[in-house]
C-alpha cells in the first residue's frame, strides 16, 4: 500500500486493515497483527500503528485481550 504523505497515516492504515478484515484475511477469534508487525509492514512508526489499531478497536472490529494481543471480533 502506498501511503499518501499529505494526510495522516493512521486513518489510511486503519482503512486498509479494515478492507483486509472485510476481505476475510482474518476470521472472528483470530489473533490480529501486533503493532510492531503493522509498523514494519506499512513502514510507519509504532505509535501510528497503535492509533490505527485503536480506530478498529473503537469500531468493535478488534478487542484487546491480554496477554494475547488483539483479537478479531
Amino acid at each position: 500500500m502506498n501511503l499518501d504523505r499529505s494526510v495522516p497515516f493512521a486513518p489510511q492504515v486503519a482503512a486498509d486493515l479494515r478492507r483486509r478484515l472485510d476481505a476475510g484475511e482474518w476470521q472472528r477469534g483470530d489473533r490480529f497483527l501486533g503493532t510492531v508487525a503493522i509498523s514494519a509492514e506499512y513502514d510507519i512508526s509504532q505509535s501510528t500503528a497503535v492509533r490505527a489499531v485503536a480506530v478498529l478497536v473503537g469500531e468493535g472490529r478488534l478487542r484487546k485481550e491480554l496477554p494475547r494481543g488483539f483479537i478479531v471480533e
